[in-house]
Parts: structure tokens; sequence; C-alpha cells
């Protein structure tokens, strides 16, 4: 695998989470809930947060929304769940940080996008507002621009630049330029008036996979900010998961980004933590973190009409996931354990012995036995109807005598 050099960018602390400067890339989410219901909050929080999440961002919008919210920092503390809870302010966040301090304190950070922080004002007096609540709080600051609330007189004052120029740019070129522009200028004014340059996260979202690629580029030149990167919108099931995965690869292959989120729209009744799961297998795809053990399964073929692998690849990754809260407290190092289900002989035996365990299972007129393989060395050969049972217990074992014991028992920020 090609080494990953990243981009050097300037630390910030967020709730005793490390982003930037070479820490782990840090995953994040956001709740979908209406966070002036608390309990509904705290459960989604929590969700998201055992699912791997390591920053939870949620809306604060309205003034129920604002007296919720110490009230879900307090609840999630007595629940053991000390994941850093963002607060999302738009409109309103001047008036909200301001009147509400028990709010302003309960968050670790606040989002802020400039394109709409001072609609209809001819300064940045809101903006300014919410970044003196940051100072006073000793919050660090998300400013995140997003093309769809850009700042419209900025964007005009751009192009009406663009067009008196000799050789004029694309339209679409300008917008780019001002959303890197929006995000640079605050980050100016914001210290200006005083935030640490540490307490700063820059984004600049898109919905296009190579817009976002386009803009992170130009950003990433121009500044040593931390960056966090996502998709805007990227939306429904397989969809979502393509555009995300496409963008973000690329963009963290040049070593660019410092925390992640997969803007994933959820299905009706949806689970909103494969929103955490994607963005966990997309660093983990890279090699860039580790987060719990991969399996790796043949898709099938006329070899293998039998379903059998197929299921057991789905139970035996569940299992790893189930097992992972409890492994990754008593054994370092099993979120690296590669497991390999394969459907037949063609590739099966080669495929387990390059997984440290692995299972070729007998596809269409093979003979029904399954040879198991451990470090690259056939263990034994199974046959019969327990032959998940079994391949479970030598997995249980592998895992015991393979990845040491952890003396105490901790809990990974980042």
């Amino acid at each position: 695998m090609a080494i990953i050099i990243r981009r050097r960018s300037v630390p910030v602390l967020v709730g005793g989470v490390a982003v930037g400067g070479g820490h782990p890339i840090v995953v994040q989410s956001m709740t979908n809930t209406d966070t002036a219901d608390a309990a509904s909050t705290v459960n989604q929080v929590m969700a998201l947060a055992g699912a791997g999440s390591e920053l939870v961002r949620v809306t604060v919008n309205t003034e129920e929304a604002a007296r919720a919210v110490p009230r879900i920092a307090e609840t999630l503390e007595k629940f053991g769940v000390r994941v850093p809870i963002a607060g999302d302010f738009h409109y309103n966040g001047h008036i909200l940080l301001k009147k509400y301090p028990d709010c302003a304190r309960a968050l670790a950070k606040y989002r802020i996008n400039p394109g709409n922080a001072d609609i209809g004002r001819k300064d940045d007096g809101n903006f300014r507002t919410m970044i003196e609540a940051a100072i006073e709080y000793g919050k660090p600051v998300r400013i995140g621009v997003n093309w769809g609330s850009l700042d419209q007189a900025l964007l005009t004052r751009m192009m009406d630049e663009n067009a008196q120029a000799a050789e004029p740019l694309e339209a679409r070129e300008v917008t780019f330029n001002a959303i890197v522009a929006s995000a640079l200028l605050s980050a100016k004014a914001a210290e200006s008036y005083g935030l640490a340059r540490n307490r700063i996260i820059l984004s600049a979202k898109v919905s296009g996979v190579q817009d976002l690629i386009s803009v992170y580029r130009k950003l990433a030149a121009q500044c040593d900010y931390a960056l966090h990167l996502g998709l805007t919108e990227a939306g429904l099931g397989a969809k979502g998961i393509v555009a995300t995965t496409a963008a973000l690869s690329v963009l963290l292959q040049e070593g660019i980004g410092d925390t992640i989120r997969a803007s994933l729209t959820p299905a009706p009744n949806g689970d909103r933590t494969e929103e955490v799961l994607v963005s966990q297998q997309v660093l983990q795809s890279m090699g860039l973190r580790s987060f719990t053990p991969q399996v790796t399964a043949c898709p099938g073929c006329g070899r293998t009409t039998s379903t059998f692998f197929q299921e057991l690849a789905s139970r035996i990754q569940t299992y790893l996931r189930d097992r992972m809260p409890v492994w990754k407290e008593n054994h370092a190092g099993v979120e690296e354990l590669k497991v390999a289900v394969m459907g037949c002989v063609v590739n099966g035996p080669g495929e387990s012995k390059h997984a440290d365990i692995g299972i070729s299972l007998p596809g269409t007129f093979e003979d029904p036995v399954a040879p198991v393989y451990v470090d690259g060395r056939l263990l034994k050969t199974l046959r019969g109807e327990r032959i998940v049972e079994e391949f479970t217990a030598i997995l249980d074992d592998y895992v015991a005598r393979k990845y040491a014991v952890a003396e105490t028992a901790t809990v990974t920020g980042d």
C-alpha cells in the first residue's frame, strides 16, 4: 500500500479529541432528532457514539433546543458516554449563545456558517458575537461554508470582478473560489477578534464529487487550518455511499482532511449509524485507521450456487462487530484482524492463507469439506452441520492467543 503523506495542519482540541496536526483522522456524525426532544437526542447520540462516532453534532436552532443541550450533555455523562457534542448554529446562533450560557458551556464546539450568520446586515456583528462566545467559553469553532448558503454579497463581488478580468473564469470556477474565500476570510476575521488559530477548523462543502475535490484542493493549498471533509448532501443508499467514498478517498489519498463525515440520507426508519460505519470503512479500506476486523469474502459465481458461504460471511462480520466492544478492551490490536470466508477452491485456499484466519467453503459439486487456515497454514478441515459454530470457536481461540491481553482497559478519544 502506498504511503500517504498527510498535509500538516494546526491541531485543534475538541472536548478531549485531537483534530489535525497529524493525529488520527476523526470520524464524526450528526443527529437528525429534534434537539429539543432531549430523550430522543440522547438515545441517538449514544447509538452514534456506540457505533464509533468520535464527535457528534446536534442542531441548535431554537430556544427549546438550546435549553435542552445542557440536559443532553448531563444525561450522556451519567451514562458514561463522553463523546464531544458540537452545536450547529445558523441564523440565530448569536442570540442563542448569548441568551443560554449553559448551552454555550455544554457544547464542545460551535459550527458557524458564515453565509447565513449575517444575512441582511452590512457588517459581521452576528458572526463576531459567536466568535466572542467561543473565546469566552474556551470552545473551538468550525467555520463551515456551504455552497447552498454561500455569502451572496461576496459571490456577487467576485462575479463582478471576474467579469472585468481580461480572461474571465467560468461562473462555476468563480463560485468555487468564493467558497474558499469565504472560509479563509471568515477564519481571518475570527483570528482578528481574538480566536486562536488552534481553535479553528474549516470546511467548504458542495454536493458533487469532482466539485468537492476541486474546492478542497484549493482550500488546502492556501491554509494550514484543520479541515473537515464531507459532501454536503451525499444522497440515499448506494449513491450516497459511493459518492462519499469516491470524494473522500481522493482527498485523503492526497493527505487532505482531518475529520470526515458521510452525510447519507437515511432510508425511512433507517439506522443513522450507517454514516459512521461508512466513514470508518473508508478510512480502514485505505489503511489510514483500523476500527474492526475485516472479512474478505468472494462475490460468488456459477461455481458457488449455494448461499452458505454468503450466510457465513454475513454472520462472521456481524459476530466480529458484536464482539469488538469486549475484545477492544482486552485484546490490543484485534481491530487489525483479517478474516477470509471464501466459496470455492479457485481462490479460496489462497485468500485464506493470506488472511490471519480463513475458511474455504465447498462450492457447487465440490467435496463437502471446509479447510481452515491460520497464519497461512492449514489448521484443520471442518465437515458436517456445525461448521459455523466450530469456525467461530476457532476464531475466539485465535483472538485469545494472538492478541495480548491489555493490562488495563482504555478508552481512546481519537
